[in-house]
């Protein structure tokens, strides 16, 4: 039993050995495109990485931004500092609340927001998780945090990624990697805000009537989040920031949504509390910067001068 027990370990690492050396053979040789089974980008979209480096220069701020693409495109922290607030935006490309909780694991002690604003977009909690997985993956450092990411969204894909992360964080490679601030139309700001340089306008389209629906682990992660900044006493708004009009009223149940995140904490659907035109986005669901700015000045009177 002794023996089959070695033999059986023997044969487990050398072939955990054969497959990674296997997968960085794949990653550095073979192209993108005939590789869809394993992404790994460095500097990926969004500027998380620049963003994690970043949050080390922040300390005991005011306001906390969580969230997908529309925290860290809808809160621009220098608005919120004009008006003497000190903030950080922490949200990232697709972020679902197992990717926020881990990101609130690593980094809520050394942030100590007073209030946490939660981004709550619909889309976000029926999401698999993968897309922020292995972006958190490439561009933050990988623990026992990122193997339980990976086992509860069981993607073959992320298995994959944070593989090839793990030992690429091992030899360091990435390590002096410096992501430029300017990449295409987005401007990352000093705080996590991101800003899209663009012209155009959102033209709207039609869309199929959905319904809005949960995974359990995202709702699951999300109770947890909540519940974390009930123990530690930081307050937490939920916030549903404006889309276009055309894209939210596809969505068949509002009511029910807007009752379930006020049943975590103080809840605010902007999309009800003011209705932004089309020319206030460039997409069907990120504002511009004008938009930005009147959502978050409404957002500032609304949410924080009522506290």
């Amino acid at each position: 039993m002794r023996k089959f027990l070695y033999d059986g370990l023997l044969f487990v690492g050398f072939v955990a050995i054969v497959y990674s050396i296997f997968l960085i053979l794949f990653v550095e040789f073979v192209p993108p495109v005939f590789r869809p089974n394993v992404r790994y980008r460095v500097g990926s979209y969004g500027h998380l990485r620049t963003r994690v480096l970043d949050l080390r220069n922040y300390h005991d701020v005011d306001i906390l931004f969580l969230g997908s693409s529309h925290a860290y495109r809808g809160f621009d922290t220098r608005i919120f500092d004009g008006y003497g607030f000190k903030t950080f935006n922490l949200g990232s490309s697709s972020q679902t609340p197992i990717q926020t909780k881990i990101l609130l694991s690593r980094y809520l002690d050394s942030i100590n927001p007073k209030l946490v604003v939660f981004e709550a977009y619909p889309e976000s909690f029926a999401l698999d998780g993968v897309e922020s997985a292995i972006d958190l993956i490439a561009n933050d450092r990988n623990d026992l945090l990122s193997i339980d990411m990976a086992c509860k969204i069981q993607s073959v894909k992320t298995y994959n990624t944070l593989l090839y992360g793990i030992i690429v964080d091992l030899v360091g490679r990435y390590k002096r990697y410096q992501e430029p601030l300017i990449k295409g139309e987005d401007t990352y700001v000093s705080g996590g805000f991101v800003e899209k340089n663009v012209t155009a306008t959102y033209s709207p389209i039609k869309f199929e009537l959905r319904k809005i629906l949960f995974k359990d682990y995202q709702l699951s992660a999300f109770s947890d989040i909540v519940k974390l900044l009930r123990d530690r006493g930081i307050d937490l708004i939920l916030v549903y920031a404006p889309i276009a009009r055309s894209y939210y009223e596809s969505y068949s149940d509002h009511e029910g949504f807007d009752s379930l995140m006020s049943s975590y904490s103080r809840y605010y659907n902007f999309n009800e509390i003011m209705k932004l035109d089309d020319t206030l986005f460039y997409d069907y669901h990120h504002m511009n910067q004008r938009g930005v700015e009147i959502f978050n000045r409404e957002f500032i009177q609304t949410a924080l001068h009522r506290r």
